[in-house]
């Protein structure tokens, strides 16, 4: 009889474990999951950019208010003459949690062998210092995109 409670209590938390979701949501994923497809691309060519924002919204709180999607060269590698490229500004849509998109990659004047990302800024709004005031920062992610010259 000893053992039947501690048995029992097992067998509950192994059957609540295997009913019940967890969702796994690293830090990484604060601002949400960021993909782009083709990664290799000329001026001209169509891409698909699909952003998850599951963990950001559910696990977060982080709601986006726009989604902001720009092409760049990281600071480290940037010359100073290849500024940020807006690729799209998005309004999020209250209840969602992922964004998808189809565009063009602009015709702009882009540089040989440089590491192009697609940087997406993640705008919300947030409780400001006085209580009753929303206060509206960002935070970002990106992804690498190959860019024909």
């Amino acid at each position: 009889m000893k053992f039947a409670i501690p048995a029992a209590l097992s067998l509950v938390g192994l059957v609540a474990s295997t009913t019940i979701p967890r969702q796994s949501c690293p830090e990484a994923s604060r601002f949400g999951l960021l993909g782009v497809s083709p990664t290799t691309v000329n001026p001209g060519d169509e891409v698909t950019v699909t952003v998850d924002l599951n963990c950001a919204v559910n696990h977060f709180g982080i709601v986006p208010r726009y989604l902001d999607y720009t092409i760049e060269v990281p600071e480290a590698s940037n010359n100073g003459h290849e500024p940020p490229i807006l690729l799209a500004r998005r309004d999020f849509t209250a209840g969602a949690t992922s964004d998808v998109f189809t565009a063009k990659v602009p015709f702009a004047s882009y540089f040989a062998g440089a590491p192009y990302v697609i940087v997406l800024r993640n705008t919300y709004p947030v409780q400001g210092t006085d209580g009753s005031s929303e206060v509206l920062i960002t935070g970002g992610i990106s992804t690498g995109l190959n860019i024909n010259v």
